[in-house]
């Protein structure tokens, strides 16, 4: 079982490893539950496993279609380093995701709200937190990964290299508040991250 998760998850690189990983635990944890041998299990079994995401877990399409796409992934390994003859998540039904997300964002007035809160926050992570979330409209992993050695300048702007999936690293412009906000949660540290964890890293 170990040879065939390291193989799977050979194939992946930085925070998209992470989250794959964090997939197929999710799967092994209800194989360990159900006392079932996942190089054993059957097509039934997959869909049951699929039933529990949805009627037990009541996670959205996506969510399940993206945690069946791990285990059919992880499986469809298996038979090609013959570790299995075929994958029991063949032909098991993936759930319709619509094509419009059904979740909403924060209204205007929401996040005003959620910015001034954060800016009398007397712990600086907050501010930089939210700016780095809302105003620059990075993702949590992006945002809570940042280091202080990825601040730059170019051009006479503020830049951050931001490593977002696959790691590839893009340079944002920072805007005077959220430059601010950063500074202020780095204070005089000369080392990453830029949220100081000492103070209750808001993305812990």
């Amino acid at each position: 079982m170990r040879v065939a998760v390291s193989a799977f998850l050979g194939r992946y690189r930085g925070q998209t490893r992470v989250h794959t990983e964090s997939d197929l635990r999710v799967f092994l944890r209800w194989c360990s539950d159900h006392e079932l041998d996942p190089l054993s299990a059957a097509r039934v079994d997959v869909e049951r496993y699929v039933r529990w995401l949805q009627d037990v877990r009541r996670y959205q399409p996506s969510t399940v279609s993206r945690r069946l796409s791990v285990v059919v992934g992880f499986y469809r390994v298996c038979v090609i380093d013959a570790i299995l003859e075929h994958s029991p998540a063949d032909y098991v039904r993936r759930p319709t995701v619509p094509a419009e997300s059904p979740t909403l964002g924060l209204g205007h007035l929401q996040f005003e709200a959620l910015v001034t809160a954060a800016r009398l926050s007397a712990n600086p992570n907050d501010f930089a937190l939210v700016a780095l979330l809302g105003l620059l409209g990075l993702r949590i992993f992006e945002a809570c990964g940042s280091n202080i050695a990825d601040l730059g300048e170019e051009h006479g702007h503020r830049v951050l290299g931001v490593r977002g999936k696959g790691a590839k690293v893009v340079l944002v412009p920072l805007p005077p508040a959220v430059a601010r906000a950063i500074d202020r949660a780095v204070d005089e540290r000369r080392f990453r991250p830029c949220l100081d964890p000492r103070l209750g890293a808001s993305c812990s």
